[in-house]
């Protein structure tokens, strides 16, 4: 497959485009040809990103709504503009199908829309004192301050939109923020860093500055940087967290996101579309993709045909090509990764519903797995890839219980139309979120979003972020001055 290879894309360092010293290719995982390329940032250039972020940071707090909206809002309108040309370049350097790359546009779109909205109304609140005799005669008005340059580190999976999820409530809270993109998956930063330039902003709110991962730890060490907001895999984060514990740390984690599916629960069609299509939507390089699927034993014969066959009509192959929805995984090592997991599993006794054929460089075809052993990778860890394992439960209780029986708790699906269960679901699920009638992938860009337990601590969604970016400090007013 060709591919136009595109410009050397500089690196972004306050605002600035700049060349690193050393080049390197990014390539395409579906056939590893080269898509662009850009460099690595020098030390001294990291060092001049933070200290503007940091030089800057009284400034940027100080900028008035309407110039942090204006900015966002011109991001918004030049993401849109190029919405093609910028899903290819998404698939270029991710292996995401294009269908999906297009939605990922739309959704970067939305966020940079909602932080614009949310930099204008992100007000303080009057409280009043008089509740207590002590306090006659005085009011709290409670406003929100930035805590400072926030270090944005972000995943291949979603290279412009967990970027976005980074950059766009930064802005909006008036915090400058320096992003480490995945070394994968550098070039959708890198523009956004130029889309940053055309705006009024002062150059030092943004730097873009990929490095390699062994030399993150300089950035998350750095007192001048008082905010991380990391997204992706748990030891990581946890590494991160306990390295430094005096900042104020967001971490967005893993999952092996589980669905419930009620004997009672008519769309079974509906459900089995869904569950193939979200465990393997991304080659399930998602931390929301479906992983574990736990079914009432009487329909549980009769879903697991009707996922099996929906797993197998998901077309693969060419993410270019506007009818694939499974892609290649992000290198050929995470597909012999996960290839190795499945045959662990089978190994051990699990039964292979569908897919399972050994691997095609980074391509693994969607695998269906049954009767898998208790300890079995694939169950207890997140898979990061486009398997789906289906397990029979007894009752809806058992499985709820089934669900939380993970370290991970980032956001579980039920498909129920049972109201007083789906109020259950909400009430005991151990996970950031639960999706009533359809699946833990779904996701709305405003809204919070995050986990508990080892997928994370924190929430992004844009006004949630901003919350996190961001500290009340209370001003005590007399009623009459």
């Amino acid at each position: 497959m060709s591919q136009r290879l595109r410009p050397v894309s500089p690196i972004w360092v306050a605002g600035r485009p700049q060349h690193g010293e050393e080049e390197f290719f990014v390539t395409h995982p579906y056939d590893d040809a080269p898509v662009g390329a850009t460099s690595w940032a020098t030390n001294g250039q990291l060092e001049a990103a933070v200290a503007a972020a940091h030089s800057a940071a009284a400034e940027c707090a100080a900028l008035p709504a309407h110039v942090r909206a204006g900015a966002l809002d011109h991001v918004r309108r030049r993401i849109d503009e190029e919405s093609e040309t910028t899903a290819e370049l998404i698939t270029a350097e991710s292996g995401k199908p294009i269908a999906w790359s297009r939605v990922e546009v739309e959704r970067a779109v939305s966020t940079f829309r909602w932080a614009a909205e949310e930099a204008r109304r992100f007000a303080g609140a009057v409280q009043r004192l008089d509740t207590d005799p002590s306090a006659e005669g005085r009011m709290a008005l409670v406003r929100r301050f930035p805590r400072g340059p926030v270090l944005g580190i972000t995943p291949f999976n979603f290279p412009l939109n967990l970027v976005a999820h980074k950059v766009a409530p930064a802005i909006a809270a008036g915090c400058p923020v320096v992003v480490k993109p995945a070394p994968a998956t550098p070039l959708s930063s890198l523009m956004l860093g130029a889309l940053f330039s055309e705006t009024d902003l002062p150059p030092a709110m943004l730097s873009v500055v990929p490095v390699p991962n062994d030399r993150a730890g300089q950035l998350v060490d750095d007192p001048r940087l008082p905010v991380v907001s990391f997204t992706g895999s748990a030891p990581v984060g946890a590494q991160i967290l306990r390295s430094v514990p005096d900042k104020h740390v967001t971490l967005e984690l893993g999952g092996n996101g589980a669905v419930l599916v009620t004997a009672d629960y008519p769309q079974r069609d509906w459900a089995a579309e869904r569950i193939a299509t979200f465990g393997n939507y991304q080659a399930g390089q998602s931390c929301i993709a479906v992983q574990r699927v736990f079914i009432e034993g009487p329909a549980f014969d009769d879903m697991a045909q009707r996922i099996a066959a929906q797993a197998a009509s998901l077309p693969t192959g060419d993410p270019n090509d506007p009818k694939c929805k499974v892609g290649p995984m992000i290198s050929a090592e995470a597909a012999d990764r996960v290839e190795a997991w499945i045959g662990e599993a089978v190994a051990e006794g699990a039964k292979v519903l569908g897919g399972g054929s050994p691997r095609t460089g980074a391509t693994l075809e969607p695998t269906v797995l049954t009767e898998v052993r208790p300890d079995a990778k694939v169950l207890r860890e997140e898979v990061f890839g486009p398997v789906l394992v289906l397990q029979r439960v007894e009752s809806f209780e058992a499985g709820l219980a089934a669900i939380n029986d993970s370290k991970y708790g980032l956001q579980a699906g039920v498909f129920t139309r049972d109201l007083p269960r789906a109020m259950r679901a909400h009430r005991e699920l151990e996970v950031g979120g639960v999706v009533i009638g359809d699946v833990p992938s779904f996701r709305a860009d405003q809204m919070p979003y995050g986990g508990v337990k080892a997928s994370g601590v924190g929430r992004e969604g844009v006004r949630s972020a901003m919350e996190d970016y961001t500290t009340e400090r209370v001003l005590i007013l007399p009623d009459t001055l």
